[in-house]
């Protein structure tokens, strides 16, 4: 993330993946990762929760840069009031020996089945998250208040991913992996717990996603892409990706979460509703299509942020990345009777001011 406040997360490998290459998980991999040469080298763990009850969400995210001698640390809490909670900041560090910088910490109790996850620090408070289009502007304006989180992570889904290893056992192939991430895997979760914000506090038990990933980092690498989580309690969900690149292809995945396990996407249809003065998603319809069936979803965005990663590219052009952040709640019949809760994350290259990925989203 850029330090105008762009909420830089994850790879997302749930896609295809190139042939020749296979997908190699242990439990020491919930540990950290050895640092490799590139000095954008980013290793990352990333959690989202939301509460159908108290009706709170958010996620949260621990990058750490150790070749650039800092961390990348945002918090962004969606509050039930409409209010947002959003902090980012880049802490330094000299290594790359846990997940623990500006005031958050995850901690693996139980690989592949328990985590903790905590932070303690002070947040701006955004009536309209629109704001953070001008991360300047919402720190110079907003108020402040103390938060905190406090969260105990249980894995309630099979692992999904892990690093790509060539299968012959020589180096991969120069066009995998690129500049976002070699190892990644995601996981359902249910999140217990409190957040706290000024002086109130919600007990919260929400379910989310979770995902961990390593290798080297530009938000610059897909031309666009659409992530979407959604879950239905603690035994149904999904996770969902198209992946556009500038050359025109596309890579679709994820999995549907039923009945204990994960039936592969092999097929994602996507219609976005958008908003018209802020061109984000407002309301979202798939079709995800697996082996065992086909399922309907709709979404509708309770609450947006839309965040920002600036870069220099090597001709000294500037370029910028917008990642739309919105905490979606979900229906689908086919999963369950009662509404779910989640994210759909929406990346897009800005070219003359517009995201790449609206005009190019149906075709």
């Amino acid at each position: 993330m850029a330090a105008d406040g762009a909420g830089e997360k994850r790879s997302r490998s749930s896609g295809a993946i190139a042939p020749g290459v296979r997908l190699r998980l242990d439990p020491e991999d919930e540990g950290m990762h050895e640092l490799g040469p590139e000095e954008h080298f980013n290793e990352s763990m990333y959690f989202n929760f939301f509460d159908p009850v108290e009706r709170i969400g958010g996620w949260v995210r621990l990058g750490n840069r150790a070749n650039q001698g800092y961390a990348e640390r945002t918090v962004c809490l969606y509050l039930p009031d409409g209010e947002i909670a959003f902090d980012y900041a880049r802490p330094a560090i000299a290594d790359n020996a846990r997940f623990a910088a500006g005031g958050m910490a995850f901690e693996v109790r139980e690989p592949f089945r328990e985590l903790a996850v905590s932070f303690e620090g002070e947040v701006i408070r955004l009536a309209d998250g629109f704001v953070m289009a001008d991360p300047k502007t919402a720190y110079a304006t907003s108020p402040r208040a103390k938060a905190t989180v406090d969260l105990t992570v249980e894995g309630v889904s099979p692992m999904l991913g892990g690093e790509a290893v060539a299968e012959d056992g020589g180096p991969l192939p120069e066009t995998h992996g690129g500049d976002f991430a070699r190892g990644h895997y995601e996981q359902h979760i249910v999140s217990t717990g409190s957040v706290r914000v000024g002086d109130r506090e919600w007990r919260v038990r929400a379910p989310g996603l979770r995902d961990h990933s390593w290798g080297p980092r530009h938000w610059q690498s897909p031309w666009w892409y659409r992530w979407l989580t959604g879950n239905f309690g603690r035994d149904a969900g999904f996770v969902a990706s198209v992946i556009a690149r500038r050359d025109g292809s596309r890579t679709v995945g994820g999995v549907v979460f039923r009945e204990g396990r994960y039936e592969q996407i092999h097929d994602v249809r996507l219609r976005t509703v958008w908003h018209e003065q802020n061109a984000t998603q407002t309301a979202l319809s798939l079709t995800l299509a697996t082996d065992e069936g086909s399922y309907e979803v709709e979404g509708s965005v309770l609450s947006m942020v839309p965040l920002r990663n600036r870069r220099t590219d090597a001709d000294g052009s500037p370029l910028t990345t917008r990642i739309a952040e919105g905490l979606t709640e979900w229906r689908c019949p086919a999963l369950a009777e009662q509404p779910g809760g989640g994210m759909s994350e929406y990346l897009d290259q800005i070219i003359d001011g517009a995201p790449v990925g609206r005009a190019e989203e149906d075709r």
